[in-house]
């Protein structure tokens, strides 16, 4: 059970300490300073997950008022290669993000001073990777230069590009133990000499610390109408989004916990490769949403009584995909039917895990040669940047040589 602010986070601590370091904070006016640090970020966001609200859990922390820009289908098609959600899809799911407090739609590719001075921002924040034009030059560069660049720990163990992989996969390797030498092959061929570390794949290590940054919640209010939802949450995406909205929206003063099925039940009746995430990351991609209050760790299959009357369940809600029945053939809801508490929410959208997947499988070679492609991009610089440094060493080494 991991609790989660389901009312607006502030996670400004430090804030002082982070704003009194922040280049030209002195030559601020009174006026900049009443209105608090801003902090820009921006990237293409597709297939959002923990690693990307990581990135803005902490770049929130820097400041008190978090702006973020996405990019449009066309410039990332443009510079990387073919999205996998839309512009629209991909807009909707950061402002889903806790910390996020507003969204600029169709934010240029290439970050510069007049970005970060129209909206009125301090400095951006990204991750310890590298972002590179179709050019291959760091889209950072003017703003790096200028002093107004802060950097942020990338989250090892997560990446768009091996979320791609594992799809195209379609192995259970990645959340078992099953032996699989298609994916070892497949990790094999990231973060190791020879491949881009930035691309990489490593293992994901769950830590308290990091549920707890991720949740900073509270218990449920006087006046809360606690609302219970659960499922695979599998790749948390815009249609999972829309239904945790819906149901967000039934109560005044809603507190939604998320049941997460462990993997192996997830598999049992999912089947295929599913979960494609692991039940320790897609806690944190839920933990991440706005809409949620709590989430349960291996939650029962079956919402049975001693779950409801645990939680004090107002209101159990599932959207209109498919009810699976459990391992005996019975109906995981019958408990809150018989108590007339079940709710059968329409979200309006009906976008699942599995359409996401065929979306990859139809673009396959499309998603391969941009994966390559970004390789390649990044390699580029790896070697460009050992270089120089092997061009400065021996210098440094005859200094020492001479000083002795």
């Amino acid at each position: 059970m991991i609790k989660n602010g389901h009312h607006q986070q502030q996670e400004s601590a430090g804030a002082g300490r982070e704003a009194a370091v922040t280049p030209g904070a002195a030559a601020r006016s009174p006026e900049r300073r009443r209105r608090g640090v801003r902090v820009w970020c921006d990237g293409c966001y597709d297939m959002v997950h923990y690693g990307h609200s990581n990135q803005l859990r902490q770049a929130k922390a820097m400041g008190e008022y978090l702006i973020v820009g996405v990019h449009t289908d066309s410039e990332i098609a443009k510079h990387k290669g073919p999205p996998v959600f839309t512009q629209e899809e991909r807009y909707k799911m950061v402002r889903a993000i806790k910390w996020v407090d507003e969204v600029v739609e169709g934010a240029p590719y290439v970050t510069t001073l007049g970005t970060l001075d129209q909206h009125d921002c301090d400095f951006c924040v990204h991750g310890d990777d590298i972002t590179l034009t179709v050019d291959g030059k760091d889209t950072y560069q003017e703003v790096k230069q200028s002093g107004r660049y802060r950097e942020c720990k990338r989250t090892q163990g997560v990446s768009t590009t091996d979320l791609v992989g594992r799809m195209l996969l379609m192995t259970k390797a990645h959340h078992s133990h099953i032996d699989s030498s298609d994916y070892q092959q497949h990790t094999d061929n990231f973060g190791k000499k020879g491949h881009s570390p930035w691309t990489g794949v490593s293992q994901f290590l769950q830590t308290s610390q990091k549920i707890i940054q991720f949740a900073s919640g509270q218990e449920p209010q006087a006046g809360d109408t606690i609302i219970y939802v659960a499922g695979a949450f599998d790749l948390f995406h815009i249609g999972h989004v829309d239904f945790l909205e819906a149901v967000h929206k039934l109560a005044e003063k809603p507190y939604i916990i998320v049941g997460l099925h462990f993997d192996q039940e997830v598999n049992r009746y999912k089947r295929k490769n599913y979960p494609i995430m692991n039940v320790h990351e897609r806690t944190l991609s839920v933990l991440a949403c706005r809409y949620v209050s709590e989430v349960v760790i291996g939650a029962p299959f079956a919402v049975t009584k001693d779950l409801l009357d645990h939680f004090k369940v107002d209101l159990v809600c599932h959207g209109r995909t498919e009810i699976y029945p459990g391992r005996d053939g019975s109906d995981p809801y019958a408990e809150p039917r018989r108590r007339g508490i079940l709710r059968i929410v329409d979200s309006g959208n009906s976008l699942t895990t599995d359409a996401i997947v065929q979306r990859i499988i139809k673009n396959r070679l499309l998603f391969e040669a941009r994966n390559q492609k970004k390789e390649a991009k990044e390699m580029a610089v790896i070697q460009a940047m050992k270089r120089r440094e092997e061009e400065t060493t021996p210098g440094r080494g005859q200094a020492a040589l001479q000083r002795r």
